[in-house]
């Protein structure tokens, strides 16, 4: 049972300009609270008992957050986020992993369903994926088998792409000891490293890494003043409707 989540919120947001100036990606609202609010309690909802965010931008909005949670969610503060990619922030968070554990991203808003079906999955691990979204900077990843063979931003320099990233994962404890090893040879070289297009790259050159397919899947990333209009007008709508149907099915 997969009980604990790791959330990547050390970003700075500077192609949000003003909004992502003065505010972390994660405390946007599109509805009455924050989309990191929305997304801890969809993490309840499944099951998780301890959250870990690493922060890096604006930190103390997350280690607020952290203070009135109970003790249910905790922080680990990245002092070089200006400088360093997402496996960093993920390599600070090694010593709170103790289990299998949700790797998600602090600016997705998503269904429930995601969740539900990663960490039911039938493998120890699976990078959920998701059918065309046209939303903009999309992440393509290449399969062959059930397992990741690649990805990139840029599809012409891919064969055989079986989706997008989403940017929500289960990772096994094994996957992951794999995943720091990956990263510490590259950190010998520079510290802006992707936890997925590098070292979850690196590992399926040498094992499978599963992949889950949801094509239907609505959610959306918040990289940018188009992606926070898009999720705003069409995505946040589209998933409360969702949501309010299936809670009057229940």
């Amino acid at each position: 049972m997969v009980e604990q989540a790791i959330i990547l919120a050390a970003g700075m947001g500077t192609r949000l300009k003003a909004f992502g100036k003065h505010t972390p990606k994660g405390f946007l609202r599109l509805g009455e609270r924050p989309i990191i609010e929305e997304s801890l309690e969809k993490l309840w909802r499944v099951g998780i008992e301890r959250v870990v965010v690493v922060t890096g931008h604006l930190n103390e909005f997350y280690d607020n957050l952290a203070a009135e949670s109970g003790g249910r969610v905790e922080t680990v503060f990245n002092p070089l986020y200006a400088e360093s990619g997402s496996m960093y922030s993920l390599f600070l968070a090694r010593e709170k992993i103790s289990q299998d554990f949700l790797l998600l991203e602090s600016d997705l808003i998503y269904e429930q369903r995601a969740l539900e079906e990663a960490i039911h999955f039938s493998q120890d691990h699976c990078i959920l994926l998701s059918g065309p979204t046209n939303a903009g900077d999309e992440v393509y990843v290449t399969g062959h088998n059930g397992g990741i063979t690649g990805m990139s931003k840029e599809p012409v320099n891919l064969q055989g792409v079986v989706g997008e990233l989403v940017g929500i994962s289960k990772i096994s404890n094994m996957l992951f000891k794999s995943m720091l090893t990956s990263a510490q040879k590259r950190f010998e070289n520079t510290l802006q490293v992707a936890y997925e297009t590098d070292c979850l790259v690196d590992v399926a050159a040498k094992k499978t890494v599963h992949y889950h397919m949801i094509s239907d899947l609505l959610w959306t990333e918040i990289d940018d003043e188009s992606h926070l209009q898009r999720a705003s007008s069409q995505i946040y709508p589209a998933i409360l409707g969702l949501e309010t149907i299936e809670d009057s099915g229940r």
